[in-house]
């Protein structure tokens, strides 16, 4: 493994893709958990601060998947004090302090947070996790720039260390990944025309009156329909079948000799 050497890109976009560090792990198959969720979420650049022993044919290369090809590979060893003066350090852990009478675990973000404010950040940046366990000590926290954590169950919410860097990165991928970029396809939902809504709409009241709904009540009925379906934005397709089932209902097919 090598020290990152800077970036010969210096520009804002470039630098607002976070790296990844991990700060002594203890197991090399979280280490390469890591390293496949980055590869999920389109993050390359990981830092290890005293990593354990990567064996191209152990653990750590057998859970990265498709990442043991490039993200592994390419994992740069660093140190704990050249990470903190290179990088913009965000610090994940799951105990956070309630008040701001102790600022070594507060204030804190989540995940989504982060998604929303780190693209303005101008600065090499990097979501640090710990070691399991245990995961960062509070001396390096304190040297930390900022603290993250993710919401989980008061009455459990300590989460392993692949999966809390699977849900980190997961939340930060609108950095990452633009819609072409993954394999849901981009579809643009498409709401039906409001002259066939209308048609829906008629159509439904020709149903209250052939079931004998209380008139009364017709008024509010219908208008409660028109919200739901208001709501909902339903495509052209979906609303040519709803019509095609309130005809078929409407003619009182159970009343036919």
């Amino acid at each position: 493994m090598t020290k990152p050497e800077p970036a010969d890109d210096d520009t804002p976009a470039s630098r607002s893709i976070p790296a990844v560090a991990i700060v002594d792990a203890q197991t090399p198959g979280n280490v390469g958990t890591i390293a496949r969720a980055m590869k999920n979420f389109g993050f390359e650049e990981l830092l290890l601060v005293d990593p354990p022993e990567l064996d191209p044919d152990g653990e750590a290369y057998g859970f990265a998947g498709h990442a043991r090809e490039d993200v592994l590979p390419n994992a740069q060893e660093i140190s704990f004090d050249e990470l903190v003066s290179s990088y913009h350090t965000i610090g994940c852990t799951a105990v956070t302090n309630e008040g701001d009478h102790n600022h070594v675990r507060f204030p804190f973000s989540t995940p989504r947070d982060l998604a929303q404010r780190l693209p303005t950040v101008d600065a090499d940046t990097a979501i640090v996790f710990g070691r399991e366990g245990v995961g960062l000590t509070n001396d390096e926290l304190a040297r930390i720039d900022e603290i993250c954590s993710i919401p989980a169950s008061a009455d459990y919410p300590v989460l392993n260390l692949g999966q809390a860097a699977t849900i980190t990165l997961y939340e930060l991928r609108e950095m990452t990944l633009s819609p072409a970029g993954t394999q849901l396809p981009d579809l643009e939902r498409v709401r039906a025309s409001q002259p066939l809504l209308e048609r829906l709409y008629d159509q439904w009241n020709e149903l209250l009156v052939e079931i004998n709904h209380p008139e009364e009540k017709r008024e509010k009925t219908a208008r409660m329909i028109r919200r739901v379906y208001g709501r909902a934005d339903p495509t052209t397709r979906e609303v040519n079948t709803f019509l095609g089932v309130l005809r078929r209902a409407t003619e009182r097919p159970d009343q036919e000799e």
